[in-house]
């Protein structure tokens, strides 16, 4: 970060301009050669020297070279462990958990399950925030392809009326975070909607912007069912929306599964500082969405 004493340029600028994207970069070290690489790099320039150091750690350490990084698929995190936060300990303090918290309590709902009535799935996709785009992404093949393999091995035989009858009797929660409810910025919610800390797994009925704009809209009946298998379970729940109506809004990979005719409805964690270095949930709502999500296996 520029120094504030240095930045009164930078504090004439937009909050889009504020930071441009080329100044993410990162710090991997000085770069401090050892004596011997000192020694024999004294013709060189310090930015190659530095950068001579910094290589020879990264193949003593990991048998990594500078053309490795042409293929290499790099993941940019905040150094800090995941901890507990509050003088009770009530919260928890870390990057990501939008979408980690969900994807971690999912797989261990169904990995604690040893029996279902119908054939059940964990399938964690990436890439949602840009659009769910790729190999890896909602809106690849992936699931499809996979599902028709596994009819191809029934009795039956594959055929694609088997398939789309397949994913339209299914049920599905898109395991995704809410906003929580920013007592610091309460004009950006609308309070009687709202989902909070410490309530339990948030259902969306419906995501979208400024309304339902490229919303996915979940049935009542389907929402019925699941509300019926969490009560029974003594799971808390809450209903909310992301924010008020024409604040913004967001969306999940929800309408991507519903296409293809499929009961989906948004269930998640509810999340404080959002898409910020680090963010906060409910050591609470961690446990409910993990007693939700193994509610949710049984219907």
């Amino acid at each position: 970060d520029i120094l504030p004493h240095l930045a009164q340029k930078q504090m004439k600028e937009t909050a889009s301009e504020f930071i441009p994207g080329e100044s993410l970069d990162l710090i991997v070290g000085s770069g401090s050669p050892s004596k011997k690489e000192e020694k024999e790099s004294k013709d060189k320039s310090e930015k190659e020297s530095a950068k001579k150091a910094i290589l020879s750690l990264l193949k003593q350490k990991y048998g990594f070279d500078e053309a490795d990084f042409g293929s290499a698929e790099l993941e940019v995190v905040p150094a800090g462990k995941s901890r507990f936060c509050g003088f009770d300990k009530s919260l928890v303090l870390a990057y990501g958990q939008d979408d980690r918290s969900c994807a971690y309590t999912s797989v261990r709902a169904i990995m604690s399950t040893t029996s279902v009535k119908r054939t059940a799935c964990c399938l964690c996709v990436d890439k949602e925030e840009i659009g769910s785009v790729g190999a890896t992404g909602m809106g690849s093949h992936f699931f499809e392809n996979a599902l028709a393999e596994l009819i191809a091995r029934l009795d039956g035989g594959y055929s694609d009326l088997t398939l789309r009858r397949c994913l339209a009797a299914s049920d599905m929660l898109s395991s995704d975070v809410n906003a929580a409810f920013d007592p610091m910025n309460p004009d950006l919610f609308d309070r009687e909607n709202a989902s909070f800390l410490g309530g339990g797994i948030v259902f969306n009925k419906y995501t979208g912007s400024r309304g339902k704009s490229g919303a996915s809209d979940a049935n009542p009946e389907f929402i019925a069912r699941v509300r019926g298998a969490l009560d029974k379970a003594n799971v808390r729940y809450q209903m909310a929306e992301l924010g008020r109506v024409d604040q913004g809004g967001g969306g999940t990979i929800a309408y991507l599964a519903a296409k293809y005719g499929m009961n989906v409805l948004d269930a998640g964690v509810a999340v404080l500082s959002m898409h910020a270095p680090w963010e906060l949930t409910s050591v609470a709502d961690l446990n409910f969405a993990f007693n939700a999500y193994k509610a949710f296996l049984t219907l």
